[in-house]
């Protein structure tokens, strides 16, 4: 077996669905079920905390008990079965707890997938790891330029079976032959209790956290109401799916030049550069509400999300201990990517309904006090670098006398 196919097939398939469900899952919700904007940011909103109990705390248990093929077999047939109870659900509370068996098994699967690929690499099945994950970016992008098409002259009705479509094909893919490797159960590893509220110890750990909860708060509104937004402004159906890949190909092009570009940076530097990004970008869409400069605005998303999930992994890889890792990402995905999105698409989704371009200069409550907190962090953590480098400047002169 192609291990590298095998990886990047997986990727692929499942941010195909990634790309509907992100993006147009809260218009479908609103025009296909014909709920309002503060209804369906209520059920977004909850599923979000939901995929943020998942993620922090069910996904790292099951990892533990289960092996990763057998993790991703049962997310997916979960997945299946949640997206098929959604056809029939009518109202609210229906809907609601639909949404909510969604996000306990759909997003656990990015996670999932990533665990797979680290214990390829580990296992050395696996070379390049970032190969592979770049057809996930790909699939995002294709699925949303098909979708549009279909959503042209279909409507938004077609949004839940294409998504239902994706995840029965990713079912198949799963269902199918893995890597062995894949197959071993987990070493049973007797965690120490408290290990998540160690990490509050190690320096800054706490201020780089609240940071970049802001930073990705400051998204929900984009997330949400990005494709209603669109539709407000008038844009062509058939370009939205373009539009809002912008985005997501700003984002691979960041990655393609991180390492090279922002190498010397201090990570207060790059987080107070990704919240300046972040507040021009919603700026720019709530003062030109039309569709070149909301354009223009997504290649802002390589800065107020790229930049700011870049930081901090630049953070975590250089100040927490290997073992504490997987502690600190399930503690990022749920505060920052999943419980601070939810309650700001609420907050989003009153001012919406007010003016919908409120819902994006909102998001400066957040990118602001992230740009202070990230200037404050980028001086304090500077007056404790420097003295170091200049001492070891001293030892290495030594040295060498």
């Amino acid at each position: 077996m192609n291990t590298q196919r095998w990886m990047s097939t997986q990727f692929f398939s499942f941010f195909m669905t990634w790309g509907i469900f992100l993006p147009y899952w809260t218009g479908w919700i609103i025009y296909a079920k014909g709920f309002t904007v503060t209804e369906a940011s209520l059920i977004m909103s909850l599923g979000l905390v939901a995929r943020g109990l998942s993620t922090l705390f069910a996904f790292p248990y099951l990892s533990g008990k289960f092996s990763s093929k057998t993790l991703l077999n049962g997310m997916a047939i979960g997945t299946v079965i949640s997206l098929l109870s959604c056809i029939p659900a009518d109202s609210f509370a229906s809907l609601l707890a639909a949404t909510l068996f969604l996000h306990f098994f759909y997003p656990s699967l990015m996670p999932a997938l990533d665990s797979a690929a680290g214990v390829l690499v580990q296992s050395k099945q696996l070379r390049h790891y970032g190969k592979s994950r770049s057809w996930g970016s790909i699939g995002f992008v294709v699925s949303g330029l098909i979708l549009t098409i279909f959503t042209g002259a279909l409507g938004d009705e077609v949004i839940l079976w294409a998504l239902l479509l994706g995840a029965l094909v990713f079912m198949s893919l799963c269902l199918m032959p893995a890597p062995d490797a894949l197959s071993e159960k987990p070493k049973v590893d007797h965690t120490k209790k408290g290990g998540m509220l160690k990490l509050f110890r190690i320096k800054h750990f706490g201020l780089v956290l609240i940071i970049v909860i802001l930073l990705q708060a400051a998204h929900a509104s984009y997330y949400n109401y990005g494709y209603l937004f669109l539709q407000e402004i008038h844009a062509p159906k058939y370009l939205i799916g373009v539009i809002i890949n912008i985005a997501v190909i700003a984002e691979i092009f960041f990655f393609a030049i991180a390492d090279r570009t922002f190498q010397k940076f201090s990570v207060g530097s790059l987080l107070a550069l990704a919240a300046l990004g972040s507040t021009v970008r919603w700026i720019l869409v709530f003062a030109f509400p039309n569709v070149i400069v909301f354009s223009i605005a997504q290649t802002l998303h390589a800065f107020s999300f790229a930049l700011g999930h870049y930081a901090f992994m630049k953070f975590l890889f250089k100040n927490i201990p290997h073992a504490q890792v997987p502690n600190a990402q399930g503690i990022y995905s749920a505060l920052a990517l999943s419980w601070s999105t939810a309650v700001f698409t609420i907050f989003g989704g009153y001012l919406y309904e007010i003016e919908p371009r409120y819902a994006f200069i909102g998001m400066i409550i957040c990118t602001i006090p992230s740009m202070l907190l990230a200037l404050i962090y980028r001086q304090i953590d500077h007056k404790v670098v420097e003295p170091t480098k200049i001492f070891d400047q001293k030892l290495n002169s030594k040295i060498s006398v």
